[in-house]
């Protein structure tokens, strides 16, 4: 282990549902946190989901005076800021860096395809990381990591394609596009005027990181080709370590990591995943009878493996190429209630990612040996214990849940000096937390679960479709 230099650094996770900022030592300690949910997505049209207003903005503002004001710590011994962002987000901004439109989400329509303008003031294009970085710093520079989706991005390079097709393909020229950064590199310093609005001395370097899936995983240690790592988001998808960009495959894609020329390959994914258990607690909620998470996990371990009968489609967010699917809970039989609900969706999570997983495994010729559990899930025991099982895996937990808060911790700390190397750094800032075995008994009754997710799911999916249009059993 290397001996990192004294002194802090903050590091920003702007998430899907709130951003969450740790004050965190060489370490890995965290001396001060705190979280600021971000405010319901506002969908002005049909398949348009944004940001209201400045609402990341202004939820970085607040996590950061919040964490500020539970420090105890000496802030000229702040040595840097690490900012993760959501990935798949578009921002459009004016000459002087403003947002010229509401910030799309990762869910809105238009990020699939060219971008097209629709203000006359737009000048720059960028991400939701690139919008943040420049109202820090006044810099126009960008996480190179961070560039996912429709851009004209060379991903072998970390830079913007030198090919003049990909920006018609795009629909974005060179000068709508910032500078990019490396994981690690400097995005600029912290502005007299931001540093004044977020309650922190000037002149810190904000350091860049890369996506949030990517900067995740780094914070939870997923390094060895052997370890499968889940993050239990808004988005739920898998993630192994790679060393090069791959070719197009329907079963596992190229997304950057978060540390310079590396990459992770990522299986396909649920939407709306973790943000459906939050729906269903909020349901019960506004039916009268106030129920956490906790409550509803300690319900649902009474119930057995199946969750009666229940089987959760969990198409609450259909996917682009198959708009048609929904939603759906299919198997009630009278005995079922709130818990068995509950665990039909936990182990549907389990099922859907596994099978994802599985065929992202076969594509790279690849065999999980272990499970790394990240997000709010992760907090369960429950669907550890059931993630176990379906995954024929041990499943492990970093010992900080906000593993892309301690990664982009690791990033600043780079970036700044506090530890010489990404190995050096990982090996001092991640700890392990709980670990949990496979239960023999409850793997082979889910062998019996998953052949009835097999046979209903592309039922389920083939009621609203329409009749030309192809199912997937996916």
């Amino acid at each position: 282990m290397s001996t990192p230099a004294t002194g802090y650094v903050i590091a920003i996770d702007n998430g899907s549902q709130s951003t969450k900022v740790l004050i965190v030592d060489g370490l890995g300690v965290v001396h001060a946190s705190a979280r600021v949910g971000l405010r319901p997505y506002a969908s002005p049209a049909p398949g348009r989901w944004e940001h209201p207003d400045d609402d990341l903005w202004d939820s970085i503002v607040a996590a950061v005076r919040g964490a500020m004001a539970e420090f105890g710590g000496d802030t000229t011994e702040i040595h840097g800021i690490g900012l993760c962002t959501i990935r798949f987000c578009r921002a459009v901004l004016r000459a002087d860096g403003s947002l010229a439109q509401p910030i799309m989400s990762w869910m809105d329509e238009r990020l699939p395809r060219a971008y097209e303008r629709e203000v006359d003031d737009a000048v720059y294009v960028t991400t939701s990381s690139g919008y943040l970085a420049h109202r820090l710093t006044g810099e126009r520079r960008d996480a190179a990591g961070n560039v996912q989706g429709v851009w004209p991005i060379d991903t072998a390079r970390w830079q913007w394609s030198e090919d003049a097709e990909d920006y018609a393909r795009t629909g974005m020229a060179p000068s709508m596009l910032f500078e990019l950064a490396a994981p690690g590199e400097v995005l600029g310093t912290l502005t007299e005027s931001a540093a004044e609005i977020i309650g922190l001395p000037a002149g810190i370097p904000v350091i860049a990181t890369a996506n949030d899936k990517a900067v995740e995983a780094l914070g939870a240690g997923l390094r060895d080709e052997g370890d499968v790592l889940l993050s239990l988001g808004t988005y739920v998808a898998t993630m192994i370590p790679g060393d090069r960009p791959l070719p197009p495959h329907p079963d596992v894609w190229t997304n950057f990591a978060s540390e310079p020329g590396r990459y992770l390959y990522e299986s396909g994914g649920v939407r709306r995943g973790m943000w459906t258990v939050s729906w269903f607690r909020d349901l019960l909620s506004d039916a009268g009878a106030a129920t956490t998470e906790d409550e509803l996990n300690r319900g649902a371990e009474s119930v057995p493996v199946g969750a009666g009968g229940l089987v959760a489609a969990l198409d609450w967010l259909a996917p682009a190429e198959e708009p048609w699917r929904r939603g759906a809970l299919v198997g009630f039989d009278g005995t079922q209630g709130r818990f068995h609900i509950y665990r039909a969706i936990l182990e549907a999570l389990a099922i859907e990612t596994e099978a994802a997983d599985s065929r992202a495994g076969r594509a790279l010729g690849r065999r999980r040996r272990r499970l790394l559990v990240t997000g709010g899930g992760s907090g369960s025991m429950l669907m550890l214990r059931i993630l176990a099982a379906v995954y024929g895996v041990p499943v492990r937990v970093p010992l900080v849940q906000d593993a892309a808060g301690i990664g982009a911790a690791i990033c600043a700390a780079v970036g700044t000096g506090m530890h010489p190397t990404w190995e050096a750094a990982v090996t001092s800032m991640v700890a392990v937390g709980t670990e949990v075995g496979v239960d023999a008994e409850a793997a082979t009754a889910y062998g019996d679960v998953r052949r009835r997710y097999e046979k209903l799911l592309p039922r389920v999916r083939r009621l609203f479709a329409d009749e030309e249009e192809p199912v997937s059993a996916r």
